[in-house]
């Protein structure tokens, strides 16, 4: 029983993966709070933008360490979500801080619609992939 690069990226992955799951709670709430129009939109915009950037970096973190660990199995299911944030990233609207909501266009309802089955899609990405690292932490520490 060692504990290995591959073990470690999957701990790692695990605890991250924590995270990422809150980020998507938290997406999932504020876009029912816009939809609801319980919360303002600049406000909204204001607390859900500087968490884009975290989430992708935690993301692309991970991902870097099953590409070093030869993961490649648990790389391939991430690149479709890797891509996406990429191609997301680079198309998001001229603004003056980082982020992709703004406020002016996202009370359109199918921009909220949009951002709110993205929310829903990532936290059920999330949640799978928490299994699945737990699963591959427990089989690289056995091997």
């Amino acid at each position: 029983m060692a504990f290995g690069l591959a073990a470690f990226s999957y701990i790692v992955a695990l605890i991250i993966d924590a995270f990422l799951i809150f980020f998507s709670i938290f997406h999932v709430i504020a876009f029912d709070e816009l939809k609801t129009e319980y919360k303002n939109p600049i406000d909204q915009c204001n607390s859900l933008n500087p968490l884009v950037v975290p989430e992708y970096l935690l993301h692309v973190f991970f991902n870097v360490l099953f590409l070093i660990a030869g993961e490649w199995f648990s790389l391939i299911l991430n690149l479709p979500l890797l891509v996406y944030h990429f191609l997301r990233f680079r198309n998001r609207p001229v603004m003056s801080e980082l982020g992709l909501y703004d406020p002016t266009t996202i009370m359109n309802a199918s921009d909220l619609t949009r951002c709110q089955r993205e929310g829903w899609v990532k936290l059920a990405f999330y949640l799978l992939s928490f299994f699945y690292y737990l699963y591959g932490m427990i089989s690289s520490l056995i091997q």
